[in-house]
């Protein structure tokens, strides 16, 4: 696990969003979805201050300002599977734990894969970079929660609902660019169900301002009523089987 990177003359850089950048990781991500350094570049390329903003908003409620005073790292309590496989078999963790065995992936995993993306701070000892990691780290419990898998379209109906929850227009991109090309593969509703997955966003509640810390310890079907996460209709109608044709690789 990585500590902050303690830097006494660090200024957070002022945000520039580099369309040509992104739109050359898109390309190569949807030549091989599996190249996920590139999901990384087209997050800084684009976000602007979209991080910021979530922390400030986090800020604007008294669980987010008490979170965001505890700046607990949520990679290093995901980490902790013992401590996980103690909670209850109904609970998220447990959720959790099945889900990221099954898909061979690690938290340690994901922010070794951002720290690849080129001229990253994800690392630094500061209050929004921490926010950051955090929306980082909770990519994989947003899976459990929304109930989308590791596939292609998984992950692209995951995207475009990050979008809504966050407003970083990386994800946006991304999610423009996966229903485009699924809505040119024949016999499933691809593009609809990444329609589907960014009106989910629109209508959860605030995932980025969640305890999830706490939220570990709890029924997932507590956590997902509490979240305001009813299951995705058109994604779940479309066999496991066809959700990988999404996005073919070029």
């Amino acid at each position: 696990m990585n500590a902050p990177v303690q830097q006494a003359d660090f200024v957070l850089p002022k945000p520039r969003r580099d369309w040509p950048r992104a739109l050359r990781s898109m390309r190569r991500l949807l030549a091989d979805k599996d190249d996920t350094v590139q999901v990384f570049e087209i997050m800084r390329a684009l976000n602007g201050t979209a991080t910021r903003e979530g922390y400030f908003r986090l800020l604007r409620t008294a669980r987010g300002g008490r979170i965001a005073y505890e700046r607990r790292e949520l990679a290093e309590v995901l980490s902790d599977r013992a401590r996980l496989a103690e909670l209850p078999a109904d609970s998220l963790a447990a959720a959790y734990l099945s889900f990221t065995a099954r898909g061979e992936i690690s938290p340690d995993g994901l922010a070794d894969v951002s720290r690849q993306a080129a001229n990253t701070v994800i690392d630094m000892a500061h209050p929004v970079v921490w926010f950051g990691r955090r929306i980082r780290d909770t990519h994989d419990l947003w899976h459990v929660v929304t109930g989308y898998d590791l596939t292609a379209l998984g992950e692209a109906a995951l995207v475009a609902f990050s979008y809504a929850q966050t407003r970083a227009l990386g994800w946006a991109l991304i999610a423009v660019s996966a229903a485009l090309r699924g809505a040119g593969q024949a016999g499933q509703p691809y593009a609809r169900a990444i329609v589907e997955g960014y009106r989910r966003g629109r209508s959860a509640a605030w995932l980025p301002g969640e305890d999830w810390e706490a939220l570990l310890a709890e029924p997932l079907v507590t956590v997902r009523a509490r979240l305001r996460l009813t299951p995705p209709a058109v994604f779940d109608r479309i066999p496991v089987a066809a959700r990988d044709r999404a996005l073919p690789k070029n």
